[in-house]
């Protein structure tokens, strides 16, 4: 197949969304399909590169957020040139826009991914939480309904996503992670110097924060709990940047969390992995979350999870076996206490979680899954050409 894929980010790019569109990607080349992406330039400049086609942009609203003011109809004249079997767009802002144009032109399925629970976001646009939930359910059933299947990363999107009324096929597909070098051993070597970096001993007990500092992560919660365990062997190691970074600096400070806590800032993807390893437990207290890749690359690596209880982590964090799901500093508080109590434990914990990472979560059955998709959706719009048609155990699946 010709496949297009719409984000309005891309790599360089580290999140969820560029994570699920590169994995995807890389998995259904391999398969032997034609892949090109569109995405959103860094600045106004519109240009191709390596078959991405970026549109120019500018700054939105929300930090960090860029959009395009129009379709940019020329700029799109080679993707509809290269005439792509379907679109798969993964955000709804100004790529589903030209995804919609691309669509329309070439009269071709546009299969979407709901990535983002935006009622978490509406601080940013609404005072009033009531009304930010019901302009969201307008804006989500508005959108959805230009697309022939809609791909909830968990059940907790496809909950939302009915709630909303949002019309027609929704498939619930978890996002697959290039698990591979999340299973590679840290050296000795590279472990020591890392943690000599970071100010970290060997003795210490570390907590592993992964992710995107902005508010709605609720990592303020995290420094708090970890500020009233009073153990000295407990220390928080935060990986990664963004806009609410200097609060929680400042806030940590308040706590009088002082070398408790290491801000890493960012590092680069291929390094992520080693960051992971530096920990004991991987701790988060974000109920923003879709589809939780940060929790799946942890538990891949080996670390037991201890998080905010939220309904995307059903069949993924389960409390006594791979992790904890927490509703209050009373159960957190139980959970690490008994990881110290027991180390033998802790391992048995992280084998787990290791073992459900890597038989639920590969990118290849996210692929096979997302395929099955397409070839359904193009069906419904036009007989499958004869070079789309499937294996018949596939033909079975998809049925």
């Amino acid at each position: 197949m010709k496949i297009l894929i719409t984000t309005e980010c891309y790599r360089p790019i580290i999140n969820g969304v560029v994570t699920s569109v590169v994995n995807l990607q890389s998995e259904l080349e391999k398969n032997g399909h034609e892949v090109r992406i569109l995405t959103l330039s860094p600045d106004a400049r519109s240009f191709e590169q390596d078959g991405v086609t970026y549109i120019g942009s500018v700054a939105a609203l929300y930090p960090g957020v860029r959009t395009a003011l129009r379709v940019h109809r020329r700029e799109l004249r080679s993707l509809i040139d290269w005439k792509p079997d379907v679109v798969h767009s993964q955000c709804e802002f100004s790529t589903f826009r030209m995804a919609r144009y691309i669509a329309g032109k070439l009269h071709i399925p546009i299969v979407h991914t709901y990535h983002t629970v935006y009622e978490d976001y509406t601080h940013y646009f609404s005072p009033s939480q009531t009304w930010g939930k019901a302009a969201v359910a307008w804006f989500s059933r508005n959108t959805l309904r230009h697309v022939q299947c809609v791909v909830a990363p968990t059940e907790k999107v496809h909950g939302l996503l009915t709630g909303y009324g949002v019309p027609g096929d929704i498939q619930i597909v978890p996002t697959g992670v290039d698990l591979g070098q999340f299973q590679a051993k840290l050296s000795d070597e590279r472990r020591s110097l890392l943690r000599k970096k970071l100010g970290l001993t060997e003795k210490d007990v570390v907590l592993v924060s992964v992710g995107r500092l902005a508010k709605e992560k609720n990592l303020e919660e995290i420094l708090r709990f970890t500020s009233e365990y009073q153990h000295p062997g407990v220390k928080l190691l935060v990986v990664g940047d963004g806009p609410h970074r200097s609060s929680l600096e400042r806030y940590a400070a308040e706590l009088g969390l002082g070398n408790r806590i290491v801000f890493a800032g960012m590092v680069q993807p291929h390094e992520v992995a080693d960051y992971y390893r530096l920990g004991n437990l991987f701790v988060s207290a974000s109920n923003s979350e879709t589809q939780g890749l940060t929790y799946i690359e942890a538990m891949a690596s080996g670390l037991p999870v201890l998080c905010r209880r939220d309904d995307c982590l059903k069949g993924v964090v389960d409390t006594g076996a791979n992790g904890w799901q927490y509703e209050s500093f009373e159960q957190f508080n139980e959970a690490l206490s008994s990881v110290l109590n027991s180390r033998e434990r802790l391992i048995e914990l992280g084998q787990q979680a290791r073992h459900t990472a890597l038989g639920k979560y590969s990118s290849s059955a996210f692929a096979e899954s997302a395929e099955q998709i397409y070839v359904r959706a193009i069906a419904a719009y036009r007989p499958v050409p004869s070079r789309l048609l499937l294996p018949a155990a596939t033909k079975a699946a998809i049925k």
